[in-house]
């Protein structure tokens, strides 16, 4: 499991946004955002590379 902080998610659509993004390479993984935090965790196959490039190309830079 990876946690990671990621900024401009603001509401439900961005969490869906970032849900999807990592979903569209791994439709197995699991996505869990929190808005306050600006946290994501993420169960999935992918690596912390990869998921981090496909939540930034999203739109929402990952910090760390």
């Amino acid at each position: 499991m990876f946690t990671l902080k990621v900024s401009g998610m603001t509401c439900g659509g961005c969490i869906n946004a970032v849900t999807r993004a990592v979903q569209s390479q791994d439709p197995q993984a699991k996505v869990q955002a929190d808005l306050i935090t600006q946290t994501v965790n993420l169960e999935t196959s992918l690596s912390l590379g990869q998921a981090s490039q496909l939540i930034t190309d999203a739109g929402f830079p990952v910090l760390s």
